[in-house]
């Protein structure tokens, strides 16, 4: 742990000081971000036959692809990350205080990203209005898909407002050190704050918390979002009360990843050792080999029903899935992570940042796999196949993997961004490491 003494002027850090490094950045994301939107204009400009998505049935094909497993891992990732921070905070895991409003953050913008997806797939951005909002009085009633965005809609709007209470006691606090050019921003924030709403906020956000926590297992990753496929009998890879746990541990995976891989870019660019230390990131890979664990162990519970003497529709999709070589190699990663997670326990000196770092992108890039695998097997090999003898072929468009990388840049340009306007480690969590120093003193 490091010896220095936290201060206000390292998380300042961020809004005061502009590297080459930060444009390289913001560049590589913008341009990314833009290249997606460029191939999107194509596809509205075209059609969704761009894409080769739509042509389930006689082509044999999968109406959702790239687009929707992308959207889960995103959905997935932000309810991940408000669980982490709902969890410092209603468990008294000081421990990740430095951490917890990365976590937020990483809440906002992976939603951000999945409702991206959700408009994209619908072709133009008009249905959102024509198809959802003015038939919603009718769909709600029935439809997964109009569940689905009811629930990400609620779930924003209880982050942000989770995040704006705890940025109020902050920028009021921090006001005079913050850039001038930004004060009708701050103003906005604390609009109305007087220091007596201090205790008030407090206990708002602990309930918010509490309603999150409560949320995520029930009605969003665990609940809502499997249910969108679970309750589809037709679909053998999709059908089952095993997704919603599945879902649960791969969202919970994917965002303790991110915040690893979030919590090292800023230690790094920041020298916020003495912030974000290793212990936090001991602690964050040892939740992610426990999840990781967890998730292995619902994969195989899949393969094992789907492959001994089941019905002849589930035989087949399970064989399909248990040869596919991504699928192989997606369980592959996610298993190298949780033997290294593993060692390091055990051996301590095999554990360096750069370790979680990369082992936090193997299991993004495994979680993402898997999601559109599972998305796209459902279509591959359906129960009641009427329309064609053999099962079909998914090839992804430019386009679709564009989305990926795009999504990536738009999240990535949202924490450049953000990272200048306000502090993105709680001045709370500065207070106590303070006050940590002080005791040891």
């Amino acid at each position: 742990m490091g010896t220095k003494t936290p201060s206000e002027a390292d998380i300042l850090r961020p809004i005061g000081t502009t590297s080459k490094t930060y444009f390289a950045l913001v560049a590589i994301a913008g341009l990314a971000f833009t290249a997606f939107l460029v191939g999107w204009g194509y596809q509205m400009a075209k059609g969704m036959a761009v894409t080769g998505l739509g042509d389930w049935g006689s082509g044999g094909g999968a109406t959702w692809g790239i687009y929707i497993g992308a959207f889960i891992w995103w959905v997935g990732i932000a309810h991940g990350g408000i669980i982490l921070s709902a969890a410092v905070r209603l468990l008294g895991m000081d421990r990740y205080m430095p951490v917890a409003r990365l976590a937020e953050l990483l809440t906002i913008a992976g939603l951000s990203a999945a409702s991206f997806y959700i408009i994209v797939h619908l072709g133009r951005p008009d249905r959102m209005v024509t198809s959802v909002v003015g038939h919603y009085h009718v769909t709600v009633h029935a439809s997964p898909l109009v569940w689905d965005v009811t629930v990400i809609t609620a779930y924003f709007v209880l982050t942000a407002t989770y995040l704006g209470l705890t940025l109020r006691y902050d920028v009021s606090r921090l006001r005079d050190d913050l850039p001038d050019r930004l004060d009708p921003i701050y103003k906005l924030m604390t609009i109305g704050y007087t220091e007596r709403e201090d205790r008030v906020v407090e206990r708002m956000v602990w309930w918010l918390a509490l309603a999150i926590i409560i949320m995520a297992p029930l009605l969003l990753h665990g609940g809502v979002i499997p249910w969108l496929f679970a309750v589809i009998p037709t679909m053998p890879t999709w059908f089952g009360g095993v997704q919603g746990p599945q879902f649960l541990t791969i969202a919970l995976t994917s965002a303790i990843s991110g915040v690893i891989l979030l919590s090292f870019a800023f230690r790094r660019a920041y020298d916020w050792d003495h912030i974000i230390t290793d212990d936090i990131f001991r602690g964050l890979l040892l939740w992610l080999g426990f999840f990781c664990l967890l998730f292995l162990w619902l994969q195989l519970q899949q393969n094992i029903t789907g492959l001994f003497t089941a019905p002849v529709d589930l035989t087949h999709a399970a064989e399909a899935r248990a040869t596919e070589p991504l699928y192989l190699l997606a369980m592959g990663l996610v298993f190298v992570v949780l033997t290294y997670i593993f060692a390091q326990a055990l051996r301590p000196e095999l554990f360096t940042k750069r370790r979680a770092a990369v082992a936090g992108i193997a299991v993004l890039a495994a979680t993402l796999t898997e999601k559109v695998l599972f998305v796209v097997e459902g279509f591959l090999h359906p129960t009641f196949d009427i329309y064609h003898a053999t099962p079909g072929v998914y090839i992804p468009s430019l386009i679709e993997i564009a989305s990926i990388t795009g999504t990536i840049g738009m999240v990535g340009l949202f924490f450049l961004s953000v990272a200048k306007v306000f502090p993105v480690v709680e001045l709370h969590a500065i207070e106590h490491l303070r006050d940590d120093h002080e005791s040891h003193d």
